[in-house]
C-alpha cells in the first residue's frame, strides 16, 4: 500500500467513519505519513481489522503520522445532509492536518467522489483504504475516533446500546428506538421509516 502512495508524490489520505448509522457524527481523517514503521504492515482497511487492533494500531499511527479529524454533529448531518456533512468532515480535516504542519501536493480521497469546495489537488481512490496506505490509516483513525465518542453516548444515553452498535442500525438499536423514541445524539432524518407510524 506504501508503493501505491509514492506514486502520487507528497500526499495525505483521506477517509471517513460514520456515513449509515442513525445516531452520532459523521468522522473523517486525513493522514500523513511521516515515519513508516513496521507496525503499518498491520494496517488495512479498519472495517477489515478487529476493534483490538485498530485500537493498537491508532497510538503508532498518531505517533508517527500528521493526523487531522474533522467532526460534523448529528445536527449538522440533519441540517445538511449526510453527503455534504462527510464533505465537511473531510475539509475540517484536511484544514487540521495543514494547521499540524503538514505540506501535501495531492490528496488521495477513498472512494469516487471529490470533496465539494475543496481547491487543493485531489485524487478519488476507489476501495482506496485497501490500496493506499495513508487512506487506511485516516479509516483507523476515524473508526475508532467515533467509536469512543459513541462509548461516552452510551454512557449518556443508556438504554439503547451504542457501546455494541456504534449506533448503526441494528435490529437492537431499532428495537429500543421503538421502545424508547429517539434521543439527542439520533440523526432525526434517519428516523422517517422507524418512526413513522404504519399504515394498514
Amino acid at each position: 500500500m506504501y508503493e501505491f502512495d509514492m506514486e502520487y508524490g507528497d500526499i495525505i489520505g483521506v477517509d471517513e467513519a460514520g456515513r449509515g448509522p442513525l445516531a452520532g457524527p459523521v468522522v473523517a481523517a486525513a493522514v500523513k505519513v511521516k515515519k513508516y514503521v513496521k507496525e503499518f504492515d498491520m494496517i488495512n482497511d479498519s472495517k477489515k481489522l478487529s476493534e483490538k487492533k485498530r485500537e493498537f494500531l491508532f497510538d503508532f499511527i498518531i505517533e508517527n503520522c500528521h493526523v487531522g479529524v474533522g467532526i460534523i454533529s448529528e445536527k449538522d448531518i440533519d441540517k445538511y445532509n449526510i453527503l455534504n456533512a462527510t464533505f465537511m468532515g473531510m475539509r475540517k480535516a484536511i484544514e487540521d492536518i495543514v494547521e499540524e504542519g503538514a505540506c501535501f501536493e495531492n490528496a488521495l480521497i477513498d472512494g469516487n467522489h471529490k470533496i465539494r469546495e475543496y481547491e487543493g489537488s485531489q485524487i478519488p481512490v476507489v476501495k482506496g483504504d485497501g490500496k493506499s496506505l495513508a487512506i487506511a490509516a485516516a479509516s483507523i483513525i476515524a473508526k475508532v475516533t467515533r467509536d469512543r465518542l459513541m462509548m461516552k453516548y452510551d454512557e449518556k444515553y443508556p438504554g439503547y446500546g451504542f457501546a455494541k452498535h456504534k449506533g448503526y442500525g441494528t435490529k437492537q438499536h431499532r428495537e429500543a428506538i421503538l421502545e424508547n423514541g429517539s434521543c439527542p445524539c439520533h440523526r432525526q432524518s434517519f428516523l422517517g421509516k422507524i418512526l413513522k407510524p404504519t399504515l394498514f
